[in-house]
């Protein structure tokens, strides 16, 4: 090429096995040499037929490119002259073309006071798990999810308005979800409660935060299990809040220790049905003494109700928000575990005295998720979908928990499973002396996924335990993953 034409063109490489088209290829190649300062204000480029045969393209491809960043303003075409370098770019500083490594020496933005205080006590998390193994946590069976029904609905309401699905949906979600939700409450837990107290989220965590956004100030001390989730963790700290650990046993959090840490406090955060992560059930005497705890401190209870439908026994166990007759416990639900995580949809149950200042939040600035992903669980719920599959899930995640409990028998001694009465996980505590981080990196060596259980707390626990994920193992996932535990060379 003619020097005059920008010598730096002919370093363009174009990758034919790319999903990107040529065409983008070679735009963003352009755009990229002009941000840099390969090209500079006024410089020619060459003319399109000489581009196209240099990039081995074909012209049409190079007109494409460069219409568009005619069309950008970094590109000037003069009739008869040729293309060019907008003037407007000459004061523009140059841009260092992006490479794959992120650079961490580059200025990093500033972000508010309330993020950088929280971020120095969030909980690690990974990437949520995604595939079925052993022994993941959180993770439902997606294999026997009916996938049939679920398209069918979801077709439907495609095909139907546009406007019923993509408009601006209810603030507070669809009403005919909502109404499906207070039937399923009073169904499976005994609560009563009217849909216009039901509020869609984005999730359980987008819902943590909204509870944090509307009812906390930066400073309120919130009770926290400890160990417990660490999502609510998370989204209770971005909000400003302080964290109080309180122990947990087996009749769930320890009140007289919340107390004793924090007795002005202004939130507690619970899952009474089903401990996460230790799995134990909150005894009705501790209900009560939590109740009148928040009572007396005029708090908030967050009930968090993540895996409430799967239970073994004959019967749920009860959500703490049924025991409540002062109007202080907020339950939080989702689908992410009874369905399936990427739907990205939960709900919020709140105290009618509560009811006014949610729906104000909501209709100014909360917004929830696609109308079309709403109506499709509604239809699920209401044609019988829903109760059919956590029927068919009951049973399949009590098999799987039995096959884990009796494959657990070859683990070494220095691992005690512990048993549990619902959902799809359960903690097994360490002898003295094993390192629960080295069990883990070992495990994930050999492709078996632990959580310690470290991991869910907020401050050190006297015991060493890892947790066991069940509900996305097949019976001969779980076999395998427990005799490649029991090879490990830190359990020897």
């Amino acid at each position: 090429m003619k020097q005059a034409a920008g010598a730096l063109l002919s370093a363009i490489h174009l990758d034919r096995s790319s999903r990107k088209g040529m065409s983008v290829q070679l735009y963003m190649a352009l755009r990229d040499i002009i941000l840099s300062g390969g090209l500079r204000a006024g410089d020619r480029l060459p003319a399109t037929r000489t581009l196209a045969r240099e990039t081995g393209v074909s012209r049409t491809t190079v007109i494409d490119a460069v219409d568009r960043l005619v069309a950008e303003g970094m590109l000037v075409s003069q009739v008869g002259s040729g293309t060019f370098v907008s003037d407007t770019l000459e004061h523009q500083p140059s841009v260092p073309v992006l490479t794959t490594a992120l650079d961490t020496t580059a200025q990093q933005p500033r972000v508010s006071y309330a993020i950088n205080h929280a971020e120095k006590s969030y909980a690690q998390r990974t990437w949520l798990p995604h595939e079925a193994r052993a022994f993941v946590t959180a993770l439902p069976a997606l294999d026997a999810f009916p996938l049939a029904h679920w398209s069918r609905l979801s077709a439907r309401h495609l095909r139907g308005a546009r406007g019923a699905v993509m408009g601006y949906g209810q603030p507070k979600g669809y009403e005919p979800l909502r109404r499906a939700i207070t039937t399923h409450l009073s169904v499976l837990k005994g609560i009563q409660c009217h849909h216009e107290q039901i509020f869609i989220t984005s999730g359980a965590q987008h819902a943590f935060a909204l509870i944090g956004r509307l009812l906390l100030n930066p400073g309120d001390r919130v009770w926290m299990e400890n160990p417990g989730a660490s999502g609510a963790r998370n989204a209770l700290l971005s909000e400003g809040a302080e964290l109080v650990p309180v122990d947990v046993d087996q009749d769930g959090l320890i009140v007289a220790d919340g107390l004793a840490k924090a007795p002005h406090f202004r939130m507690a955060f619970v899952t009474p049905s089903h401990q996460q992560p230790l799995g134990h059930v909150m005894s009705l005497a501790r209900r009560f003494e939590l109740l009148q705890a928040a009572d007396a401190a005029q708090a908030v209870i967050v009930e968090d109700d993540y895996d409430g439908e799967f239970y073994y026994g004959n019967a749920p166990q009860p959500a703490l928000r049924s025991t409540d007759t002062s109007g202080r416990v907020i339950y939080v639900g989702t689908f992410s575990k009874s369905l399936f995580p990427s739907l990205r949809l939960g709900f919020v149950l709140v105290p009618e005295r509560m009811t006014e200042a949610f729906d104000r939040m909501f209709r100014f600035w909360a917004s929830g998720p696609p109308t079309a992903t709403q109506a499709t669980v509604a239809d699920f719920m209401d044609e019988g979908h829903f109760a059919t599959h956590i029927r068919l899930m009951r049973r399949l995640y009590k098999a799987r928990y039995e096959a884990l409990m009796e494959e657990s028998r070859i683990l070494p001694d220095c691992i005690t499973l512990q048993e549990t009465a619902s959902g799809f996980h359960t903690p097994a505590y360490l002898a003295p002396g094993i390192d629960a981080q080295a069990v883990v990196a070992q495990a994930a060596e050999r492709g078996v996924v632990l959580a310690p259980l470290s991991k869910y707390c907020l401050s050190p626990i006297d015991r060493s335990g890892l947790v066991f994920g069940f509900g996305s193992a097949a019976p001969e996932d779980i076999r395998r993953g427990m005799e490649t535990l029991r090879t490990l060379p830190v359990l020897r």
